[in-house]
């Protein structure tokens, strides 16, 4: 009995891993092994698969011609000790290579993954090891799955552009409120209270993933386990037991943090982020 139970399970493992979709996330060359291991969590803006009925739900808009990221976290797993989630404002004005100085999520519209990769590296001195990305359909499918997650919202918030309307206290959310909360800029900070709450929201999210209303009830473990593989594009090297590991890894609890802001500079781009030098070095250090 236990040996078939096994022999299912890493069955039903293979196959679910069968269903990510996987890209070339990497560039041909990296910079030098850090500690750990370092995963680059990416949030795009695509529609892609999005029916007109989902994208009035979702409140997405139409096809902007061209995908950027809407999210970038960087989540350092150590050997030893606690998680660090690290959220990287899509504004920061960098060096994106081949391109010049580009607010970071240009990285991926110019470039895919791999110069998005490169380009965090370059920018951190830290070495990425590994790659998940999620679209906007994605993201909202995945909160479904488990049934919704519990937010507890400090301030209202009314942003038509992301179809939300949300009041001061806890409360369930489903995929479309999900969405719009971790898109919205409409509050005092704009994209610094926006980085906060994707934390916020991805904890609480792999928090009800791992959690036991989830995991021992196969009307959504099932259901979970079949859908979400689908949501994700990974690398190649990257396979659904990796996955399995951030979640998992969470539960011992993490640090989160923002990458230090020194200033806001209007710049032919646009206006931008632009890191405090020093406190962002001694951040990136001491995850190396």
């Amino acid at each position: 009995m236990l040996i078939t139970l096994l022999v299912l399970s890493v069955a039903a493992a293979l196959f679910t891993d069968t269903r990510l979709t996987r890209v070339q996330a990497m560039p041909a060359e990296q910079i030098a092994q850090t500690s750990g291991t370092n995963w680059l969590l990416v949030g795009s803006d695509s529609r892609t698969g999005l029916t007109q009925e989902e994208i009035d739900r979702l409140g997405t808009g139409g096809d902007i011609g061209s995908t950027r990221t809407d999210t970038i976290m960087l989540l350092h797993l150590p050997r030893k000790g606690k998680a660090t989630l690290m959220s990287i404002p899509r504004d920061s004005y960098v060096a994106v290579p081949g391109v010049g100085y580009e607010k970071i999520n240009a990285a991926f519209t110019y470039g895919g993954p791999p110069l998005l990769v490169q380009t965090v590296e370059n920018a951190t001195g830290l070495h990425i090891d590994r790659y998940a990305e999620i679209g906007m359909g994605g993201l909202a499918s995945a909160v479904d799955a488990v049934g919704g997650v519990e937010i507890c919202v400090a301030e209202a918030i009314d942003d038509p552009l992301a179809n939300l309307n949300v009041q001061p206290g806890c409360q369930v959310m489903d995929g479309a409120t999900g969405l719009g909360y971790v898109r919205t800029r409409a509050t005092a900070q704009g994209d610094l209270d926006r980085v906060q709450r994707q934390r916020e929201f991805l904890s609480a999210l792999m928090g009800k993933v791992t959690s036991p209303s989830t995991l021992l009830n196969p009307f959504k473990l099932v259901p979970l386990a079949w859908t979400v593989p689908t949501l994700f594009v990974v690398g190649h090297r990257d396979h659904i037991w990796n996955l399995a590991r951030i979640p998992l890894a969470l539960r011992g609890g993490m640090d989160t943090v923002t990458v230090p802001v020194g200033e806001f500079v209007d710049t032919e781009v646009g206006n931008v982020v632009v890191w405090d030098d020093a406190a962002a070095e001694a951040l990136f250090a001491s995850l190396r």
